[in-house]
């Protein structure tokens, strides 16, 4: 295991999250950058979110589940399904089965995106050992055609998960988007934004929580694309579990 990962592992035990700028991830995860700029297009063609109950039209996404199977190493996409979130986790949208176009096949097959699934889901496998991860990958775009677009519209929250990782994949013309992670039961946090493609946030999603300010367009109509993406171990929430 390389120092970049021992470190970060490390850290991610002792706070509860960690920050990688783009250089660090790419030591870290070994990420392979030119495969995953190639996948960057696929985010100028997102459906547009059809389940905002604020009534807004800033989010476009596409939503993908996976298992990860640990031992041996493998990524396999599971039937489409919806996303579904209990309303103790996500006061805005709780409760609601929110089907979303599926990602594109050419994206989750590529070589990038399932080094980078799997990456990131070996890395929390040192911080909670587990036999297969249940993964929701989420593509979102966040836009200010409306004026203000809200990457976080239901505010502070964790996910119900047990890690969640945010990779910021494209950032233009906006202001704002000031990530905020803080202790679940305390009053300590960090304040950053965001700005350069490939970095990201890791999470334990029981120990923080975290949100994204909105974002306003600065000169040309902005946006804000990220990858969100959600690792379980005892299966897919849905309104049975």
């Amino acid at each position: 295991m390389t120092p970049e990962r021992l470190e970060a592992i490390a850290h991610l035990r002792e706070a509860g999250y960690l920050f990688l700028p783009a250089p660090a991830a790419l030591a870290t995860l070994q990420l392979d950058v030119p495969g995953l700029d190639a996948l960057r297009e696929s985010w100028e063609h997102l459906p547009r979110d059809a389940h905002l109950r604020d009534g807004g039209r800033y989010r476009a996404r596409r939503h993908s589940s996976f298992v990860q199977t640990l031992t041996p190493p493998a990524l396999a996409a599971v039937p489409h399904r919806a996303h579904w979130q209990p309303t103790s986790y996500n006061a805005l949208h709780g409760g609601l089965t929110r089907w979303f176009e599926p990602i594109e096949p050419e994206v989750s097959g590529a070589r990038a995106w399932q080094q980078l699934v799997t990456a990131i889901g070996e890395l929390f496998a040192q911080l909670q050992p587990v036999p297969r991860w249940f993964i929701e990958a989420h593509q979102f775009r966040i836009d200010t055609a409306d004026g203000i677009g809200r990457p976080t519209p239901e505010g502070a929250h964790r996910d119900g998960v047990d890690f969640v990782a945010v990779v910021l994949v494209a950032r233009r013309h906006v202001r704002g988007g000031e990530t905020r992670v803080f202790e679940t039961g305390g009053a300590s946090g960090v304040r950053f934004t965001m700005q350069e493609p490939w970095s990201m946030l890791l999470m334990d999603d029981a120990r923080v929580i975290h949100e994204t300010t909105p974002i306003q367009p600065h000169g040309s109509q902005g946006m804000r694309d990220t990858l969100v993406i959600t690792y379980r171990a005892g299966g897919f929430q849905d309104p049975q579990s």
